[in-house]
């Protein structure tokens, strides 16, 4: 059996190599840092930035797709501490992503992610008027992550929560709610007004009616009943 399974991890092995222009192998024999032969960034990646210039320097870890990160990467400091973690699509943030100091959880944000590779994209927004409802968006791409979802923010010093603010698609959700009630009385002025634009006009025929009675001191149709 021993003698089998060898072809087969030599002929893994070789597979992986095969699609690597460059690699590096971790203490347990792992693939990491692979570049392709489209010099593309592919699979696990652990990316050293050393201090500079006063700023400290930091580890993070997780998985590239064709040069974009892609799900959970984690960064520590060169102590090994956690200092973040992080949810990418597409390679931007997206989802939960949390912050950290040697006291704890310092922060916690909510990213949606853009698909960088079409100039708008269309997404599905829950109300916030109405959590069964969804509004269908159309957002142009910037590049960008997009603000969603609810921010925390802790006290460095007793971990207490100190803020919390919840965006919708970048805006603040108190903004986005005052824009609808807005929004909402206004279409309610223009429907009333148009109401009575309409109550207003008659028809040709009457108007043409009105205008023979009028001529001969007749009395004038109003399309009024009742007294």
């Amino acid at each position: 059996m021993r003698f089998l399974l060898l072809p087969l991890l030599i002929f893994s092995v070789n597979t992986i190599f095969s699609q690597c222009k460059s690699y590096k192998l971790s203490s347990k024999g792992d693939t990491l840092n692979c570049v392709d032969f489209n010099d593309l960034k592919q699979g696990r990646w652990i990316v050293a930035t050393p201090k500079l210039r006063g700023e400290p320097g930091f580890e993070a870890e997780g998985v590239f797709k064709n040069n974009r990160k892609e799900g959970l990467w984690r960064t520590f400091n060169l102590m090994g501490d956690l200092i973040a973690q992080e949810n990418f699509k597409w390679g931007n943030k997206n989802g939960r992503c949390l912050y950290f100091t040697l006291a704890g959880l310092a922060r916690e944000e909510s990213w949606r992610a853009v698909n960088p590779d079409k100039a708008y994209d269309t997404l599905d927004v829950v109300d916030p008027g109405n959590p069964n409802q969804y509004e269908r968006i159309v957002v142009k791409n910037d590049g960008n992550s997009i603000k969603h979802g609810i921010w925390k923010t802790y006290s460095p010093n007793t971990g207490a929560l100190i803020e919390t603010e919840e965006f919708i698609m970048g805006k603040l959700k108190a903004d986005v709610e005052a824009e609808k009630l807005v929004n909402s009385s206004v279409t309610k002025q223009s429907a009333d007004t148009a109401k009575k634009t309409a109550t207003k006009i008659l028809p040709k025929e009457v108007l043409d009616f009105n205008k023979k009675q009028s001529k001969k001191n007749k009395p004038i149709v109003t399309g009024r009943t009742g007294n």
